[in-house]
């Protein structure tokens, strides 16, 4: 097998990975807080709620983010293709 072959085969088996993760866990760790749910204000170093997570500890993942950004947008296409074939009628 080529070097090619082999680095292609890795990089859809991560992507695979990937897709399987943002579909079974799509929250992931907040990365600002480390999952803590709170952060340091820069004044006087107190801690509040993170704006991040909002104090949730968890984050949407990204390709989460861009499914839900591509199945919204096509929801909303098809709603619209609906609603002007009905007025169409």
């Amino acid at each position: 097998m080529t070097p090619e072959l082999i680095a292609t085969l890795i990089l859809a088996a991560v992507t695979v990975v990937y897709v399987w993760l943002c579909w079974a866990l799509p929250f992931g760790r907040c990365r600002w807080c480390s999952a803590t749910g709170t952060a340091k204000t820069l004044i006087m170093r107190r801690l509040r709620s993170c704006r991040m997570c909002g104090g949730s500890r968890k984050r949407l993942r990204i390709g989460r983010r861009i499914y839900n950004a591509v199945h919204n947008a096509n929801t909303d296409a098809a709603r619209a293709a609906r609603a002007k074939n009905r007025n169409a009628s």
